[in-house]
């Protein structure tokens, strides 16, 4: 008797278990079917209520089911169909801001950019979106008041409105966004006072051109305070280094420079900050100066304000210790790792071996600036002997191995977008208003392409810093800059001719017909471009010019390329227009 009811219980819990397990296997189906449906949803409604002249939408084929390779859509995991980010900048689109984009639920970057959108900016924005960390709505022709919501979206990191018709005050309660590291509503017709943010400052720049707009007064005492703490971390810094000087040139002498008496001996790359108002304005660095090793540590403070620190744990486990497995790249200076993280997300991983100086010239370098045609830097780990930058993972690989490869045919109009992006990126690079930057070392293989062949430009590791300052013509300025133009000139060869180029090409003829064709990607040859190929090879002869003199500054390249880029609906970066005008 008291075996069959024991078999009774038993048999009545395995009911209740198996009952239990397909309510909740059908309530996970049900959640991820819907969670799926939603996404669908969302990008069929961006493309139903948005007009597309120029057809980029046109790819979207929702019969398919699957809706990762969407041009300009990227998914959380390649396989599943959730959105996490939409870039659709510079498609020629019409209309007013996509309602459905709630659907998208699991939205966190959206780059509306470079279009032709107008209305208003929905005031239940963050209801819309309350993930997104990148917003970018500029050039277009939004209206109306820019919504305190979007003080909401708590988790933003950029949020660009400039050159639109936004108009009225700027919400103060955006002050609040902690996270935010970049900001722009230049061009716009807004008024009223500047907010304060409370873990950033924005320059000028950033509020351009809105004639109503105007800085607040400081207050006196906070001033003072300001200054008297600035007076007295210089001398606390100050104080010790004159001292050490000191001892230096007593112990032992001018001619040469050492630590001795068990004063510290690293000494690397030292990068000079000025300060002017209360803000960092300008960054030199200077090769072969000495530095104690504890100011590594103070820049690498302050990159924490720019890039997020990220745990040394979690990267070994998305590389699955560092596992030879995830290589996908060697270099001189370290080793790059794909990792997955527990999201579904993939990102590349650097690990550097004991290269300190290039590592905080490019943490210094990437964390300071964002740009469509440089690899996102999204975060790095500095302890001990461990030296990480995370960046976003570009599932194209490098352009080196893309042209170099037997199974790839690569049309001229993607050669052409190629060379407009990496020329654009460089024109950003040397003539930004901030500061310029030059790479010295561009090369096919540190041009990375992301998954819609967008080129982004890598591997800072040699960068220099070139004073805004200083008159970009001159011959120490421009000693560095001209390098990437002679390295964009082997690219642009390579994009022509299909063919690894040396670092001493030889000039083409370009009045010989016959020796030209002989050169050129016989895939090209018969399609109709011979005329922009001619315009290629021209540009490509004048940067690798053997006298620096003779080549063109990164401007007047971009200029030409910009030019070919527009006759294959390549449009124009409204930023680098704005400031070259």
């Amino acid at each position: 008797m008291f075996l069959v009811k024991a078999r009774a219980v038993t048999a009545l819990h395995s009911t209740i278990v198996w009952w239990w397990w397909l309510l909740l296997n059908n309530f996970i189906l049900v959640v991820c079917h819907d969670s799926v449906s939603s996404n669908i949803y969302c990008l069929r409604s961006i493309k139903d209520s948005l007009e597309d002249p120029l057809g980029y939408l046109s790819s979207w084929d929702f019969e398919a089911g699957f809706i990762c390779k969407f041009t300009g859509v990227e998914c959380w995991k390649p396989d599943e169909n959730r959105v996490m980010n939409i870039y659709l900048s510079g498609m020629g689109l019409e209309g007013q801001f996509p309602s459905g984009l709630a659907n998208c639920t699991a939205l966190t970057g959206l780059d509306l950019s470079r279009n032709k959108l107008s209305g208003p900016i929905p005031s239940e924005i963050s209801q819309m979106l309350p993930y997104v960390t990148t917003l970018g709505l500029s050039a277009n022709s939004f209206s109306g008041e820019i919504p305190s919501s979007v003080a909401n979206c708590t988790y933003l990191n950029l949020l660009k409105l400039d050159h639109n018709q936004l108009m009225g005050p700027i919400p103060p309660e955006l002050g609040q966004l902690r996270r935010l590291k970049w900001f722009s509503v230049a061009n716009n017709l807004l008024s009223g006072p500047v907010p304060t943010f409370v873990d950033a400052k924005f320059s000028n720049q950033s509020y351009a051109n809105n004639s109503g707009l105007f800085r607040p007064p400081p207050k006196h005492s906070k001033r003072i305070s300001d200054d008297k703490a600035f007076f007295i971390s210089g001398f606390v810094v100050g104080w010790p280094l004159s001292m050490i000087l000191v001892l230096l040139f007593i112990f032992v002498g001018i001619p040469t420079i050492r630590f001795r008496i068990g004063l510290p001996v690293t000494i690397k790359k030292m990068i000079i900050i000025t300060r002017n108002n209360n803000k960092i304005n300008q960054v030199a660095a200077l090769q072969d100066t000495k530095w104690p090793a504890t100011n590594d540590g103070r820049k690498i403070s302050m990159c924490e304000k720019l890039v997020t620190r990220m745990s040394f744990a979690e990267l070994t486990k998305a590389t699955s210790n560092f596992s030879t497995d995830n290589v996908i790249g060697m270099g001189n200076t370290g080793t790059m790792y794909k990792a997955l993280l527990p999201n579904g997300c993939f990102l590349a991983i650097k690990r550097f071996q004991h290269f300190e100086e290039q590592f905080v010239t490019e943490l210094m370098t990437l964390g300071r600036l964002r740009h469509s045609n440089l690899v996102p830097l999204i975060g790095f780990y500095f302890e001990m002997d461990e030296r990480l930058l995370v960046y976003k993972y570009m599932s194209n690989g490098n352009l080196y191995d893309f042209l170099h490869s037997a199974s790839n045919t690569i049309s001229w109009a993607l050669r052409v977008k190629i060379a407009v992006g990496l020329s654009r990126g460089l024109a950003w690079l040397h003539h930004n208003c901030n500061f310029q930057v030059a790479h010295q070392k561009i090369s096919s293989k540190c041009i990375l392409l992301d998954q819609n062949f967008e080129p982004m430009i890598s591997n800072f590791g040699e960068a220099m810093f070139m004073n805004p300052n200083h008159d970009t013509t001159s011959s120490n300025t421009n000693l560095y800059s001209i390098n990437d133009v002679y390295g964009f000139g082997i690219v642009l060869l390579e994009l022509v001719t299909g063919e690894e180029v040396t670092n001493s090409p030889k000039i083409f003829d370009l009045g010989n017909s016959s020796g030209l064709y002989s050169a050129v990607d016989k895939s090209l040859i018969g399609q109709g471009f011979d005329a922009e190929i001619f315009q290629f090879l021209r540009v490509a002869c004048s940067c690798v010019q053997s006298l620096p003199d003779q080549r063109p500054s990164m401007r007047e390249v971009y200029t030409t390329m910009r030019a070919i880029g527009e006759r294959h609906g390549l449009t124009d970066d409204s930023e680098i227009v704005m400031e070259f005008n």
